[in-house]
């Protein structure tokens, strides 16, 4: 079968929950499973080069049969081959390579030309999209409260002010309604003159993180993702409408569509000290609908 010849088209970044693609190709996965290829989907995969949103819960319907897709992936094609998830070596976007999203699934797999309808399961979407919201969210709250800890100038983030989140963070995951990022401040954060005294009061930190936090939620500005184009490896980043300005920051996730989405957030911080390095844990949560 011949390889795909651009990247899947993708609608997630609009919101998408459903969509409707031809199938390109299809390849083995192992154990029985087969990774599917569409020319468009609203599915989310996890990337392989960070891999902070886990993929969304997808179902499949061809015209004879329907599948419930076991993993949604970001393979690539090049010099005759696809590499699959974590085989992939390279980050999307990489020239000479055109990227995929493979939704694998058991059994018979649907044919090459025929019309598959994905189907994204909501709740867990929105789960997910609005703790990545507020993941960002309190990255520039955190950045905001350390702002006087630094004693040289440094990159800013999307707010003008000194980028902690972006210089130290090692670590981010979303979970539903729940984000964690881990930040390490070792000798090379010091040397860019950031004082880790900063953290001795963790409560205190959180506290004026949450503040901040509850503060622009209030405000009720929109979100929204831009993306230069309609391929899996677009850029595209969250935008947000804060008292401030309008924030915007690089990311392939999903996002909620207002700041009002993102109901009685609140962080909680975490200190361990190291060998050579001092370990920060911020966790993000936000209220579950009733």
């Amino acid at each position: 079968m011949a390889a795909p010849t651009t990247d899947t088209e993708v609608s997630y970044p609009a919101g998408a929950l459903t969509s409707e693609g031809t199938v390109l190709q299809v390849e083995p996965a192992g154990d029985d499973r087969w990774a599917v290829f569409l020319d468009r989907t609203a599915a989310h995969p996890v990337d392989t080069a960070w891999p902070d949103q886990p993929a969304d819960r997808v179902a499949l319907r061809g015209p004879d049969d329907a599948y419930e897709v076991a993993e949604v992936r970001v393979a690539g094609f090049h010099d005759g081959s696809v590499l699959l998830g974590d085989a992939l070596p390279v980050r999307t976007g990489t020239p000479g390579w055109v990227f995929g999203v493979a939704h694998v699934v058991a059994g018979t797999p649907p044919r090459v030309g025929e019309t598959v309808t994905v189907t994204v399961d909501a709740a867990y979407r929105a789960a997910l999209s609005v703790a990545h919201s507020a993941c960002h969210l309190a990255a520039l709250a955190l950045d905001a409260a350390l702002a006087d800890h630094w004693s040289k100038a440094v990159p800013e983030d999307a707010l003008g002010r000194p980028a902690f989140d972006a210089l130290a963070v090692t670590r981010s995951s979303i979970h539903e309604y729940r984000s964690e990022d881990v930040y390490r401040i070792g000798k090379s954060l010091r040397k860019k003159g950031f004082d880790p005294s900063a953290f001795d009061d963790p409560d205190a930190i959180a506290a004026r993180v949450t503040e901040q936090l509850r503060a622009w939620t209030a405000a009720g500005g929109s979100i929204h993702v831009d993306a230069e184009g309609p391929g899996l490896s677009a850029r595209r980043q969250w935008t947000c409408a804060l008292p401030e300005g309008t924030a915007a920051i690089p990311c392939g996730g999903t996002h909620a569509e207002s700041l009002a989405d993102l109901v009685d957030p609140a962080v909680t911080i975490s200190v361990e000290d190291v060998p050579g390095a001092r370990l920060v844990t911020m966790t993000t949560r936000v209220t579950a609908p009733r």
